[in-house]
């Protein structure tokens, strides 16, 4: 393949993916950006910056089994979105066998939270920020009772996977969750870098050297 057809190729999947592999003497790493909105079933607004899970799922199954890359960076800048999507996601990230490291960047909110803490090791900058909150729904709801009960089972799932693939404990979890007086207009916390790693959520405040640093040690 030329070296034109190469490049082509990798703008290309940095444009519609976000992502892009990396070669070097060390160690191929695949970077995964997970930005914007997480796209689930429906389609958001065009200029709206998404994150599509219909790309990033098959991209993780590629990853996982090529054996020209030896591990994922997942680069997180999110504000949430679509749960089932991006437990979707998660969950795949954590099954993986091959090394993996997430990295916070701007901010891992919402949803973003179950996918920074489902690589093998998380990092936060310092200046990151990551919202905890309960479940929300919009729209119409025609059985109060049975959307409250569906919600609060969506919200187990999230509270029994963030606990699995963290060091903090689900009662932590769920108090910070459900803080009412931390977020001016709504139920929930928002931690910064430091506290993130404080209270076991995140596993160490680092950048990009650190994230690659133990990605490469992952590979032994």
């Amino acid at each position: 393949m030329s070296e034109e057809k190469k490049k082509a190729e990798e703008m290309t999947q940095i444009e519609e993916m976000g992502g892009v592999l990396v070669k070097s003497k060390k160690m191929n790493i695949y970077c995964l950006s997970i930005v914007g909105q997480i796209e689930g079933h429906s389609n958001l607004p065009p200029d709206t910056k998404t994150t599509k899970y219909e790309h990033v799922i098959p991209k993780l199954v590629e990853v996982e089994q090529d054996d020209g890359i030896d591990g994922l960076l997942i680069m997180l800048n999110t504000v949430g979105g679509d749960v089932e999507a991006g437990l979707a996601i998660s969950e795949m990230i954590a099954s993986m066998k091959k090394p993996t490291v997430s990295i916070v960047l701007g901010g891992g909110h919402s949803i973003g939270v179950p996918l920074a803490v489902s690589a093998k090791h998380s990092f936060i900058v310092p200046s990151a920020t990551m919202t905890i909150h309960p479940i929300r729904t919009s729209g119409v709801i025609i059985g109060v009772h049975q959307t409250f009960e569906y919600l609060s089972r969506v919200q187990e799932r999230i509270c029994d996977f963030v606990q699995r693939n963290s060091k903090i404990s689900s009662d932590d979890f769920l108090r910070i969750m459900l803080e009412t007086e931390n977020i001016a207009n709504d139920v929930g916390t928002v931690l910064f870098g430091e506290e993130a790693v404080s209270c076991g959520l995140i596993d160490s405040v680092g950048g990009l050297g650190d994230a690659l640093e133990t990605l490469h040690n992952m590979k032994g």
